[in-house]
């Protein structure tokens, strides 16, 4: 009997004081998935508008703690992006989609004031893995081939910042960016000069 009192209160005693460690501490691995809002914007303030797509992200991230207060987030993502939009040219109309897919790398500082939020920023690197379009028009292959020979730039950089609440090993976060290089390399890109905009909203669970 006293056997059996002394490894509960034991027990008791070893889950309390692992509760009550503050998890701002700790060193995190986590996963993450959700929805990305996506659109473009003229780097240089001239007419180009579109309409905002639909995407993807997902990835894993580590919370490096620098204190109790402030620590480094870096993650690798997976993102869709993209726009869409219509017109009509010389009598014709026609309409457009993008669809964009990323390799994200953003490496983020976080301010922690509780252990329930955490508030993020910092720089991104994504590289462009793929790139599809929808054209449909009278003149769709011209336009395809067009694209084919274009100079987009791959590598771009950015900036993020965003909000996570955390729920013990659950993180729910919103976050926004853009990117700080537009997408035609060496400007000879016969494309519309822009810049990637988006919003995301994740769900995430952390192991420690």
């Amino acid at each position: 009997m006293k056997k059996a009192i002394l490894f509960t209160a034991l027990f008791a005693s070893t889950a309390f004081l692992s509760f009550s460690q503050d998890a701002r501490s700790s060193l995190k691995f986590g996963i993450k998935g959700g929805v990305n809002f996506s659109n473009v914007y003229d780097s240089e303030g001239e007419d180009f508008e579109a309409d905002t797509r639909t995407g993807y992200t997902a990835g894993l991230n580590l919370e490096i703690p620098i204190g109790t207060f402030l620590g480094l987030h870096p993650e690798v993502l997976i993102t869709q992006k993209g726009f869409e939009g219509s017109g009509s040219l010389l009598l014709t109309d026609y309409s457009y989609k993008r669809t964009t897919t990323f390799l994200e790398i953003p490496i983020l500082i976080a301010l922690k004031p509780s252990e329930n939020l955490s508030i993020v920023a910092g720089p991104q690197f994504a590289y462009l893995l793929s790139e599809r379009n929808e054209f449909n028009s009278i003149v769709n292959i011209d336009q395809e081939q067009q694209f084919e020979n274009d100079n987009i730039r791959k590598n771009i950089l950015g900036l993020v910042g965003g909000v996570n609440i955390n729920l013990n090993h659950f993180t729910i976060g919103g976050r926004v960016g853009i990117d700080l290089q537009n997408n035609i390399g060496d400007g000879t890109s016969e494309t519309p000069r822009y810049k990637n905009s988006w919003a995301q909203v994740t769900l995430g669970y952390r192991f420690f």
